[in-house]
């Protein structure tokens, strides 16, 4: 039997989030914890390709009825535990986003952090799909990669068209309202296993109302 690309990553990251260490450490990405002002308690978010939970979990310790989806188990389980630990509940789901029936919109935050796993066709389908679920006014909060990565290769894929450019948020999102978008470089995020410099950019949009 013939093992599936997308059968290998999931069994690479299910081993990689097995441990008792979290992987990318239990602190919420520093670029969305910047925009907790944007936020509201009672607000619905969902967390996609959230690993082992650390930033669903932030999101539900500011109030939010928060939805964390992750392709791996060892991650799910990961991110329920931490969920435990702050005392928050949350509505854990294992699924595969491009299989994933992400319903009618009903979500007023949609969080997406470095799931740069997606080539330039998942990509826009999850790009549709996050906008899709979002209700109007409703934000999409994006931190990614941009191609300058590949020379520092602290992180991220070896595949120049999964990384995000300036121009490429700003015509993927060219129906939302653009509040923030910022190309820079920076040391490499929080809990990340190799250290260095990253080149980061981040994104946060509005769906009309």
């Amino acid at each position: 039997m013939t093992i599936s690309n997308k059968d290998r990553d999931v069994a690479q990251w299910n081993e990689r989030f097995a441990g008792e260490v979290y992987w990318f450490g239990t602190e919420p990405n520093q670029f969305l914890a910047s925009q907790a002002q944007r936020l509201e308690p009672g607000q619905k978010a969902l967390a996609i390709a959230d690993g082992e939970g650390r930033n669903g979990v932030w999101l539900a310790r500011q109030g939010l009825e928060v939805t964390s989806v992750d392709l791996t188990e060892s991650g799910i389980a990961k991110a329920k535990r931490l969920a435990a630990r702050h005392h928050v509940t949350m509505n854990f789901v294992v699924a595969d986003l491009e299989a994933w029936d992400w319903g009618a919109p009903r979500f007023d935050v949609v969080v997406g952090i470095l799931f740069q796993f997606a080539g330039p066709a998942f990509r826009d389908l999850l790009f549709a799909r996050m906008k899709h679920v979002l209700k109007p006014g409703g934000l999409v909060i994006i931190q990614g990669y941009r191609p300058e990565q590949l020379a520092y290769g602290t992180g991220g894929p070896p595949f120049i068209e999964n990384l995000y450019t300036e121009t490429l948020l700003r015509e993927a999102f060219s129906d939302m309202e653009i509040l923030h978008l910022a190309a820079y470089d920076r040391e490499q995020p929080e809990g990340m296993q190799r250290r260095g410099m990253s080149a980061l950019i981040d994104l946060v949009a509005r769906k009309p109302r």
